[in-house]
């Protein structure tokens, strides 16, 4: 691809995130005049609305490969991961909340990121739950709903920033639920 073509599909994809993140129904049309570009290239560049969410679902697969890695959940105290893991997982959902929505969930490569540091969690002792596939399962399904808590739930009156407190409930009630222990 031409490097003008490279920039106009990543200001697409910027533009699809901000605008479909407060819109989910956001017409390829509204993308474009957000990517301050005609709806012809963006039409050009994805052929259809799935071909840009499918392009969207990469780019989130892609952050959380990257959160992965900088959470160094194979090599980080296992807690220490955790914490920074669930960070930055807060951060994607948010940015890509029509991708989740969609139920584009992580790809295989990243949910075995997440097992192998629910894995070191169990073989640490921070939990007692030693099946990483449903450790894994109950702490995405528990992002997913301390996510959906509104700002002002008296649950994150914990303190903090909004993510620094959604990620400290997050990590209490997973390490509750698989027997473990901050």
């Amino acid at each position: 691809m031409r490097a003008d073509a490279e920039r106009s599909t990543a200001r697409i994809l910027e533009a699809a995130e901000k605008v479909l993140a407060g819109d989910a129904s956001a017409s390829l049309e509204k993308i474009a005049d957000a990517a301050g570009l005609a709806r012809a290239t963006v039409h050009r560049r994805f052929a259809s609305r799935k071909a840009l969410i499918d392009a969207l679902s990469k780019r989130f697969n892609d952050r959380y490969r990257h959160g992965i890695d900088q959470a160094r959940v194979g090599t980080a105290p296992p807690l220490v991961a955790l914490h920074r893991l669930t960070e930055s997982a807060f951060e994607i959902k948010a940015s890509y909340r029509l991708v989740v929505d969609l139920s584009y969930g992580p790809d295989d490569d990243v949910l075995a990121g997440i097992d192998l540091l629910f894995a070191r969690l169990y073989e640490s002792g921070v939990i007692t739950a030693a099946q990483p596939t449903w450790c894994r399962n109950v702490y995405l399904a528990l992002l997913h709903e301390v996510y959906l808590l509104p700002a002002d739930a008296a649950e994150l009156a914990d303190g903090g920033d909004e993510v620094g407190a959604r990620s400290a409930l997050l990590i209490r009630s997973v390490l509750g639920a698989l027997g473990g222990k901050p």
